[in-house]
């Protein structure tokens, strides 16, 4: 327990770092080389970098539509965990007999949807292009900030529930080649500006950590 609750203090410690290289992020694409630049005139920071990488990758809508349907699976991990948590709190027959873990699990997921949320309403950048003739907000990138927010979670909770090695070490390599995938996809199709990638990145770590940190400090370690 001693050791759970040190890994805890450890694991908080890179979360609030994460969290905070995200804030100071945020800040600076406001402010290092704003350039009107994006479609109708939007700002844009890290202007001549941001146009470099665009130009250099181009757009492939084929793969933006791809990625946008794969990111329907971690959004069917966040429906499993909720239901699994949905069953045992009708088998106990109470909410706070739910697993400590899935109870912050639940919390986790709702944190990020706010994060989304936050970012949809007061938009920092724009997308590239546009999407069926409209602008949309593009900082930070959503689908990367649901990949790698959900799908750590998804191996975290394998190796909590399951004991075989086997499985675990499949589940661990699919999860790797599949948010690689899907962050490399968002990153090179063109949809997004490369800081709205950074920013996804940073701020998913962030709360994966911190999630991480207050499951050791209150519940049992996965093998």
């Amino acid at each position: 327990m001693k050791k759970m609750k040190q890994n805890g203090k450890r694991i908080l410690s890179w979360g609030i770092s994460c969290v905070l290289a995200f804030v100071v992020w945020t800040a600076l694409i406001q402010i290092i080389d704003v350039q009107a630049v994006g479609q109708h005139g939007t700002e844009i920071g890290f202007a001549t970098f941001n146009i470099w990488f665009h130009e250099l990758t181009g757009v492939h809508m084929t793969l933006y539509t791809l990625t946008d349907w794969m990111g329907l699976i971690p959004v069917l991990v966040c429906m499993s965990f909720a239901g699994l948590g949905f069953v045992q709190m009708i088998q106990r027959r109470s909410f706070f007999q739910v697993d400590y873990d899935l109870i912050c699990l639940g919390i986790y997921y709702l944190a990020v949807i706010f994060g989304y949320l936050i970012f949809e309403m007061i938009p920092v950048n724009y997308r590239p292009i546009l999407i069926e003739g409209r602008l949309e907000a593009s900082y930070p990138s959503s689908t990367t900030l649901l990949v790698l927010s959900v799908m750590p979670t998804f191996v975290e909770q394998v190796y909590r529930r399951l004991e075989n090695a086997a499985v675990k070490k499949v589940i661990n390599i699919f999860v790797t080649s599949f948010s690689i995938f899907m962050v490399t996809g968002r990153l090179v199709s063109g949809v997004h500006w490369f800081t709205d990638i950074v920013g996804g990145g940073l701020l998913s770590a962030g709360l994966f950590f911190i999630y991480k940190a207050v499951v050791l400090s209150g519940g049992k370690e996965e093998h």
